[in-house]
């Protein structure tokens, strides 16, 4: 079977469970693809899968690349620059983070409204890629259009949904104490270690992007506590069917 997918899917921490969804599906191990990095991180498996969901022909990465494996900005976003070959459209991102914001509980999905991008190196640094301007503008990195549409799926669904601002940084440590305190009073909701990059380079692709992050553990203030990757990758996969739910809808109707 050949398909021909307009939609792409980037599969964060325990959400590569979302595959399952993916019908008439055939794969392609990062391996096997030329100048593809390979994920080093427990939780993603490192695979691209083309298939159907929702109904449409879809791509999606099982299994992210991550600025601190050590990989440059180039590398981790080499993904995106395919998409844009292959006449992908649409990119639905998800991701699992910290949340900042009081009104937050463990297990929210949280719609990204916007971003904040702290990562030390930008991934449109050096010569530019014809796929966009030099100067490209990010005043809406995350499709209104796509976020009205899944706040609407969320209502029918009576699932709890949140909005808010994701901090991009470096990792690979959690949050201390004080950085919680100082992204939130930056105007962050949530922090996280990937995204920022790989939406940065779908919007000078001229693809749109709809993003998520699954809150896994709280950073709130004077009530941070200890975290580690296994606790967010179970936070994650309890939260893992709304997400499914919503994208699922999402990309049936779009």
């Amino acid at each position: 079977m050949v398909t021909s997918p307009k939609t792409a899917i980037i599969l964060g921490t325990g959400l590569g469970q979302l595959a399952s969804e993916i019908t008439e599906s055939y794969e392609f191990p990062y391996s096997d693809i030329p100048n593809f990095p390979v994920s080093t991180v427990e939780g993603h498996a490192g695979k691209l899968i083309f298939g159907r969901l929702g109904g449409k022909d879809i791509m999606a990465m099982e299994g992210r690349f991550h600025y601190y494996e050590g990989y440059s900005m180039k590398e981790v976003t080499f993904p995106i620059r395919v998409m844009y070959e292959l006449g992908i459209e649409t990119l639905f991102v998800s991701n699992a983070s910290g949340g900042m914001n009081p009104d937050f509980k463990i297990g929210d999905i949280m719609i990204i409204t916007d971003h904040i991008n702290n990562f030390p190196e930008h991934p449109l640094r050096g010569k530019n890629f014809p796929t966009g301007p030099r100067f490209p503008d990010m005043h809406e990195a995350y499709d209104k259009g796509l976020v009205s549409m899944a706040d609407k799926i969320a209502a029918e669904k009576h699932i709890r949904v949140m909005h808010g601002v994701y901090m991009g940084v470096q990792g690979p440590t959690f949050e201390t104490p004080s950085e919680y305190r100082m992204y939130h009073r930056m105007g962050a909701d949530a922090v996280g270690m990937s995204t920022v990059p790989e939406v940065i380079v779908a919007r000078h692709c001229g693809i749109k992007v709809f993003g998520v992050s699954v809150i896994t553990d709280l950073g709130i203030e004077n009530a941070a506590v200890e975290v580690s990757h296994e606790e967010v990758q179970q936070a994650a996969n309890r939260a893992q069917p709304l997400m499914t739910a919503i994208m699922r809808e999402m990309i049936s109707r779009s």
